[in-house]
């Protein structure tokens, strides 16, 4: 662990900088310069040189880009999908779940709509939290509440919310579409100011 500090510090900019100082220092002493005070004169070369050089720099975590975090979304909606297939729901909750699934598998389709997604951090975190809690969590907490209901007959049927659920996920990535849709039409539009503004 020394070593290694000590290596690390050889190869520090403050080191180099110092060095450069007291090298300035040792060029002074031979021309005569620093004098009898040569020794002084070097170490304060070089601690003036590490004083000013700038601080270490550690490298930034090697966080997942946005690619890599759509393509574990990815993998989490297949296996979202498998577990969808095997639970039972009313026929209407039933469509708004096939309609939002096809929606969500048309985004994360891999291709030209995935890579606009992916300049979208802020998309991917909204499709990553549908694919990975809100979704999953509002079909479980109907299955959970529906057995419930079976044993006490005549409570609101726990259906309606998970219609309403799902209908608040539609939209939001029906939002989700439309804001993808707007920044590649102001793309195009930004292309065709560009070739007018080009033209003579």
């Amino acid at each position: 662990m020394a070593t290694s500090r000590f290596v690390g510090y050889l190869e520090s900019r403050k080191n180099i900088a110092g060095s450069a100082g007291g090298l300035v220092g040792l060029v002074l002493t031979f021309t005569g310069v620093a004098g009898p005070y040569w020794p002084v004169v070097v170490a304060g070369l070089y601690g003036a040189g590490a004083l000013v050089a700038p601080p270490e720099r550690p490298p930034l975590p090697d966080f997942p880009d946005a690619s890599a975090q759509l393509d574990e979304v990815r993998g989490d909606f297949e296996r979202l999908g498998g577990y969808l297939a095997e639970v039972e729901l009313p026929p209407a909750a039933a469509g708004r779940l096939t309609e939002l699934t096809g929606l969500l598998a048309a985004l994360l389709e891999p291709g030209w709509v995935a890579e606009i997604l992916a300049r979208d951090p802020e998309g991917v975190h909204t499709l990553s939290r549908t694919v990975r809690q809100d979704l999953p969590e509002a079909v479980d907490s109907f299955v959970r509440t529906r057995w419930w209901t079976r044993m006490t007959p005549g409570q609101e049927p726990p259906e309606r919310h998970l219609e309403r659920q799902l209908t608040l996920l539609q939209e939001e990535a029906e939002r989700l579409t439309a804001e993808l849709r707007e920044t590649e039409a102001g793309r195009q539009e930004s292309h065709t100011r560009y070739l007018e503004d080009r033209s003579p």
